[in-house]
């Protein structure tokens, strides 16, 4: 399962080198394998203990630069591949031959494996934590160790490969009130521990904000996103830096290289080295780099992969990946980061003579012209610096281009949300809607 078996498997050399003779010029191979072993709890009970395993092969070629991609899962004949995706070049037109050469053949895995029964312990002791100061709330819950093992190997020598450990987990409390229902979640994604009992602080801290449902705010009032509610504005922000967005025009900063975009004690950028996920080489063979998107709010680069970084006359920097085996590569980000401030959660709650937290939400943010109206599915008013209580039937809704140069405030409790690493923020410029009780 580990980069050892992968890079010794034979079918990638068997596939280029049918590929060539069979009239194709260039040819490359992609290869992911995945084992998984998640835990599973219901109602406060561990139920379920799997390992779940998957294989596959993507087979790019260019015949008479024309591509085809085919892709195969498990074991699958050689020739079967090489001839489905010489059939499909034919349906496609000629492009320009991209392929990278070889640079470094291996990476160390930074993550580490852990026991499914370590799992099981902190599983029992999160929800364990929780219900002793909650009898009432039924918790459900999932603790997972990913290995996954990455390779690619072309026609042009390049031949790379990576494994990647990684922890998550995910719990979710749910506290029936009569005709109230609450539900609360959080989770954690880290390299080789995770934090059953600061997992379970949060969930605690929330339900305590939760006991005494409250009228919402109306109008435009300053907004606290918890970290795990700000991924949402930053989902748009990532649009926007993409090259393919800029090259078609669709993002509002195509013309704005070098000028300020956001506000100033804004910092962006992305590092293969941080957070919780490795990544040395995107999908088509080139090294990631570090590179900041956004210094002091004034906008430094776009990312791209091969094609797009040759259109826009600044080369590819390292972000050409696939959404999915079967697809090509396509500008995208990982270990997207926001470079946090000082401030904690409660320091920020304090700042606020009346404003609105925003920690779940339904629904997904905004469009790439950042406008956006979210139901808040969990979201707490906040009155003199204090958490006074619940809101629901709760709308916000605003711009987040307008949200984003309007900050007040970024705190210092930053954390992983998938790829995107976030503090919470204090923004402005937004209206909020809700039922008075």
């Amino acid at each position: 399962m580990g980069s050892e078996n992968l890079s010794q498997d034979t079918l990638a050399e068997q596939l280029l080198e049918l590929a060539i003779k069979s009239g194709a010029e260039a040819a490359e191979v992609y290869e992911s394998r995945s084992l998984s072993r998640p835990v599973f709890f219901e109602a406060n009970r561990l139920k379920q203990l799997e390992t779940s395993q998957s294989e596959g092969t993507a087979l790019r070629l260019w015949q008479n630069g024309r591509p085809g991609l085919t892709v195969a899962y498990g074991s699958v004949p050689a020739q079967v591949m090489v001839e489905k995706a010489l059939a499909l070049s034919q349906l496609n037109q000629p492009e320009t031959v991209e392929l990278g050469s070889n640079f470094q053949p291996s990476y160390p895995d930074l993550g580490e494996s852990v026991p499914i029964e370590v799992l099981v312990d902190w599983g029992k002791e999160a929800i364990a934590l929780i219900r002793d100061v909650y009898p009432d709330v039924v918790c459900n819950s999932d603790w997972e160790c990913d290995v996954e093992t990455t390779r690619l190997v072309n026609t042009k020598g390049l031949d790379c490969h990576y494994t990647d450990t990684t922890l998550s987990c995910y719990i979710s409390a749910e506290w029936v009130r009569g005709d109230d229902f609450l539900s609360v979640s959080d989770g954690q994604t880290k390299r080789s521990k995770l934090y059953p009992q600061k997992l379970a602080n949060q969930i605690l801290q929330r339900l305590i904000w939760a006991r005494e449902n409250v009228s919402s705010p109306t109008g435009r009032v300053p907004i606290l996103f918890t970290s795990k509610a700000a991924d949402m504005l930053w989902g748009t922000v990532q649009a926007a830096l993409n090259g393919k967005q800029v090259l078609e025009v669709a993002s509002p900063w195509a013309e704005r290289l070098g000028y300020p975009v956001m506000a100033s004690s804004l910092t962006l950028y992305q590092d293969p080295q941080a957070g919780p996920y490795s990544c040395p080489f995107d999908d088509e063979g080139t090294p990631t780099q570090s590179l900041v998107f956004i210094q002091n709010g004034t906008l430094q680069h776009f990312y791209s992969d091969r094609t797009t970084g040759r259109d826009l006359g600044t080369d590819t920097t390292g972000n050409g990946f696939r959404p999915g085996l079967g697809s090509y590569p396509t500008p995208e980000l990982f270990n997207f980061l926001i470079q946090p401030g000082s401030a904690s959660l409660l320091d920020l709650i304090q700042q606020l003579d009346d404003g609105l937290i925003v920690d779940q939400m339904l629904g997904s943010g905004g469009s790439i012209s950042g406008d956006f109206s979210i139901n808040v599915d969990l979201g707490y008013r906040v009155q003199n610096g204090h958490v006074i209580g619940r809101v629901k039937d709760t709308m916000v809704a605003g711009n987040v281009y307008t949200a984003l140069k309007q900050l007040v405030t970024l705190g210092g409790d930053a954390d992983w949300n998938g790829s995107c690493y976030t503090p919470s923020l204090i923004v402005e410029g937004l209206s909020t809607t809700g039922r008075s009780n």
